[in-house]
């Protein structure tokens, strides 16, 4: 399930972009506009700063815009920063591989074989951009 921190953090984004992805938004304009809680909408917000998602000016005028180009900043991404692995077993994750301690034969496990299927199919979808998400013609929000 997308967790609320990575469906604010996309909201967030999204946001910026439709809006002019060049100019300033504060923490409380965003969380207004997108009715994301402001204390929760500031440790996202500096979560993706971290991560050069975003970048920020303080003052009165201060506020969030992009760093990286909104085409270069893929949905999967912004759900590895916030959450992690996106595989639902660490033995089916191609970045956050674990062997799984109760498997003997991974070769043949068919709990395994499944999920690497799901996450096969569900990484290109993840893969699409913000900038793709805003044209209104691929995703109408």
């Amino acid at each position: 399930m997308l967790s609320k921190r990575v469906k604010y953090a996309i909201k967030t984004l999204l946001f910026i972009n439709r809006k002019d992805n060049s100019s300033l938004y504060s923490a409380k304009k965003i969380s207004e506009n997108e009715r994301i809680p402001l204390k929760f909408l500031e440790q996202i917000l500096r979560e993706l700063k971290q991560n050069k998602i975003l970048k920020s000016e303080r003052g009165a005028e201060g506020g969030y815009t992009f760093m990286k180009d909104p085409a270069d900043i893929k949905v999967l991404d912004v759900i590895r920063i916030v959450d992690g692995p996106v595989a639902m077993l660490p033995c089916a994750s191609l970045n956050f591989y674990e062997k799984c301690a109760d498997c003997t034969d991974e070769a043949t496990c068919s709990i395994r074989k499944l999920l690497i299927n799901v996450r096969d199919n569900m990484l290109p979808i993840l893969d699409t951009s913000i900038a793709d998400m805003t044209k209104s013609e691929n995703f109408p929000i």
